[in-house]
């Protein structure tokens, strides 16, 4: 991927506009004041970008993401499309592939602003996240994640930063709570991969789970592209954990809960929202039911039209759902509206548009708080068995 930089932007959106490529209000380059009104030749097409790992261990929770957001853009656009005074826009979604890779991410970010986005749903992973989200502030563009958890992703002060899930202190507090009160553990191993949403939130459990007199008997650490854990396991093993507790995603999960069934280990698997997917289940075999995990959101299969979602989802890519697809099918709505608040498709005003969201969505009420998170985000815990993902209860 090939980085411009902002002086050779600047000059060729100059080039173009000198070209009179149609009609539209004055084109500025990625950054500068006033956000960019270059969303296509003509004027008639809003592009919203997206970003997650298309290849790799995650390319399954990427297209997942990406899928969520093309099935909004399709329905907004074959409801007539979105209409600013006398123009009538098609939305159209630029994907990219960040390869769950933070240099990647922010190699997607700069191409994307390039090519003249108004926001940006993404990325999935907080590891990618987290850097991209400064290149999208610097340029004011509206940044909405549906997956990245970490809590640092809107603690750096970023006005364009915002998420539609809880985040990691929510959810890694949910986590420690569901195993002090309902596996009763007097004792935990834990395990992380070491990525910004692994450590980060197995760090956030470790804390609640010492403020309760738990105690810590193994911290182990992994990659996230591991997939002999046998060493480490062997270790837990002698210690005897009331749980096991583990940050990573479920692409490791799976073998690990295989071998940690083979191994004999009888604690049960505590994880979080990175392994609560379908596609867990298929990875671990005989050893998936010893899965509890929790999910950063409602679970859609409770909510009003969560079933008809999943329908319209298999129906149109031929696939489950995996886990955040109605998230980022919710990002690009609101985006939109957005978009339709503002009257404008020009960045900073579409950015301060998202800020003042008040949005009902597939997922439930969408509104953000000062520093860009989802207020009242909900955490919701499933546990694995007879080969699915079966609910258990949600918390706030």
């Amino acid at each position: 991927m090939t980085t411009w930089t902002k002086s050779a932007a600047t000059a060729i959106v100059a080039v173009l506009a000198l070209l009179g490529c149609g009609h539209k209000e004055e084109a500025n380059a990625p950054g500068s004041q006033g956000g960019a009104q270059i969303n296509a030749p003509g004027g008639n097409v809003i592009r919203i970008g997206h970003v997650a790992p298309l290849s790799g261990g995650d390319a399954h929770l990427g297209k997942d993401n990406e899928n969520g957001a093309r099935l909004a853009a399709d329905e907004i656009n074959a409801a007539g499309g979105v209409k600013l005074g006398d123009k009538t826009y098609r939305v159209e979604i630029l994907g990219e592939d960040d390869k769950a890779d933070p240099k990647e991410g922010t190699l997607a970010a700069q191409k994307l602003l390039d090519e003249g986005v108004v926001a940006v749903v993404g990325h999935l992973n907080s590891g990618s996240s987290i850097p991209a989200s400064k290149i999208y502030n610097d340029a004011g563009v509206a940044q909405i994640s549906p997956s990245t958890t970490a809590a640092k992703y809107t603690e750096q002060g970023f006005k364009t930063a915002f998420r539609v899930v809880a985040n990691d202190i929510q959810q890694g507090t949910a986590m420690a709570n569901y195993a002090i009160n309902d596996f009763k553990a007097k004792s935990v191993a834990i395990i992380d991969d070491r990525t910004a949403y692994g450590q980060g939130l197995v760090d956030v459990v470790e804390r609640v789970l010492k403020e309760h007199g738990v105690s810590v008997v193994a911290r182990e650490y992994t990659d996230n592209k591991a997939s002999d854990f046998n060493a480490i396991l062997t270790k837990i093993r002698a210690k005897r954990p009331d749980v096991i507790i583990y940050g990573g995603m479920d692409d490791t999960a799976g073998p690990m809960a295989k071998q940690i069934r083979q191994l004999g280990v009888k604690a049960p698997l505590l994880a979080g929202d990175g392994t609560c997917s379908p596609e867990f289940i298929k990875l671990a075999g005989d050893g998936a039911d010893i899965l509890t995990c929790s999910r950063a959101g409602e679970a859609v299969e409770k909510l009003p039209k969560g079933a008809q979602f999943m329908a319209k989802y298999k129906a149109k890519f031929g696939s489950e759902v995996q886990i955040y697809a109605p998230y980022s099918y919710d990002a690009v709505y609101v985006i939109v509206d957005a978009i339709r608040r503002a009257g404008s498709v020009d960045r900073a005003a579409v950015a301060a548009a998202v800020a003042t969201t008040d949005y009902d969505g597939l997922t439930g009420h969408i509104s953000f708080d000062a520093k860009g998170d989802i207020k009242n985000g909900a955490i919701s815990l499933f546990h694995v068995q007879g080969g699915q993902l079966n609910y258990l209860s949600t918390t706030r």
